[in-house]
């Protein structure tokens, strides 16, 4: 016994379970491109504590009768994967069929499916998985030798509840964090092409800009600047309190920080500092892909060679700069090209020769730069109240499947309550 009530279980006890197959590749007729056929579940389709309803492979009928014995696993069944990554759940949608790095399971009575796979997710396998050629794995004597702690069932289902509820707030605030986002893209899109002045449109090289408005080019509103790395073998050099950037850190509108410093002699040994409210554009990575990482910075701030830093000259602020520069960086990404070791690259001259609309009132750029400042800060408070509960989620999520924390003792009151309680998803 441990804890008031609660039963220490192995696996086996409380749950059957059963690994899947994947049918031979080289049976072509096996094998579904686009919809059809029976949904086919790997790993990669498994999002943590997903509902999976879609699947990247479909299997045939002729797959699902002579692989499977005609067998799908029905909608609502927990699985977990339990090689390479190993304690993922999910909860399915749909009948389908999976591989053999995952488990169906069934648990047996008074075990809540949801507490049960809220309670694997966090196990630590790494005492129990087995390294192999392709990865880590747990064979089944060592599934069943998974110990849970199991309370009663009523408590069971109240820890789902408070899990579910918190997992419920955690999409809401994701919800309305992407919400934002896009109503921040529309916005600046339409400052940029309409203004706020009602003035009406006139046609560019670059579309449609507010009448009044010129196009100026990157390399007569701004200087230029080029970064560089200190010797990395040098601790005296990364000891100290300059942030210092990268592309890592070019996930946000705005930069009051880095995730790596160097000191003042790692800064007269390879970097330089940019001064507050300079836009750093990410000009080579393989972040240049998909999108062009661009942000004003809140401080001065160092970077490195992959990291360019445009030093306004003072006709207009960094942050219209890089509102503007967000705005049109379909153009710039459209002159990205891969080097020579076949990273991606934007050269100097396409930045300096970059051009954006500009007001003639600067005025008017000031309230563009308000009504921008006012959505980046909405999404600043969604990310952090995101970040909050993700963490909390991760708090509970230990300390109830340990006793550690009474649920009831929990005020959860703040939260949205979910429609309904269900399945994991």
């Amino acid at each position: 016994m441990t804890l008031n009530g609660w039963n220490s279980v192995r696996f086996a006890e409380i749950a059957d379970y059963k690994a899947g197959r994947t049918p031979s590749r080289a049976r072509p007729d096996y094998w579904l491109v686009g919809c059809g056929g029976v949904p086919w579940i790997a790993i990669s389709d498994m999002s943590e504590f997903g509902i999976i309803e879609e699947t990247k492979e479909r299997i045939t009928e002729s797959a699902l009768q002579e692989v499977f014995r005609g067998e799908k696993v029905q909608a609502g069944t927990l699985i977990m994967s339990f090689k390479l990554t190993i304690g993922r759940v999910a909860t399915l949608g749909v009948d389908a069929c999976h591989n053999e790095a995952i488990i169906a399971i069934y648990p047996k009575q008074n075990v809540d499916q949801r507490y049960l796979g809220y309670f694997l997710s966090q196990v630590d396998y790494r005492t129990l998985q087995d390294r192999q050629v392709k990865g880590h794995t747990l064979n089944q004597s060592k599934l069943d030798r998974i110990e849970i702690l199991l309370p009663p069932l009523e408590v069971q289902l109240q820890i789902a509840d408070v899990l579910d509820l918190v997992r419920h707030s955690i999409r809401i605030e994701q919800s309305a964090l992407g919400a934002v986002k896009d109503l921040g893209r529309s916005a600046a899109r339409v400052l940029f092409s309409s203004g706020v002045r009602g003035n009406g449109q006139i046609d560019s090289e670059i579309g449609p800009m507010p009448h009044g408005w010129k196009l100026r080019r990157i390399c007569e509103l701004c200087e230029i600047w080029s970064g560089g790395t200190p010797r990395k073998s040098t601790t005296e050099f990364w000891s100290g309190d300059v942030p210092w950037v990268s592309g890592k850190d070019l996930k946000t509108p705005a930069l009051d920080d880095a995730i790596d410093h160097i000191s003042s002699k790692g800064l007269e040994h390879g970097s330089r500092l940019a001064p507050k409210d300079s836009v750093f554009v990410l000009v080579r990575g393989m972040g240049l892909a998909k999108d062009l990482p661009v942000a004003v910075i809140n401080r001065p701030m160092a970077f490195n060679q992959d990291v360019k830093a445009l030093v306004t000259r003072g006709g207009f602020s960094g942050r219209f700069l890089r509102t503007a520069i967000s705005v049109g960086k379909k153009r710039l990404l459209s002159r990205v090209v891969p080097s020579a070791h076949g990273t991606m690259t934007l050269n100097l001259d396409d930045i300096e020769s970059f051009a954006i609309p500009c007001p003639s009132d600067p005025s008017e750029a000031i309230e563009i730069v308000a009504i921008v400042d006012a959505i980046d800060r909405e999404i600043a408070l969604r990310r952090r109240k995101h970040a909050v509960l993700c963490d909390l989620f991760k708090s509970l999520l230990h300390k109830l499947m340990t006793g550690e924390i009474n649920v009831a003792d929990l005020d959860l009151s703040a939260l949205t309550e979910p429609p309904s309680a269900g399945a994991i998803a």
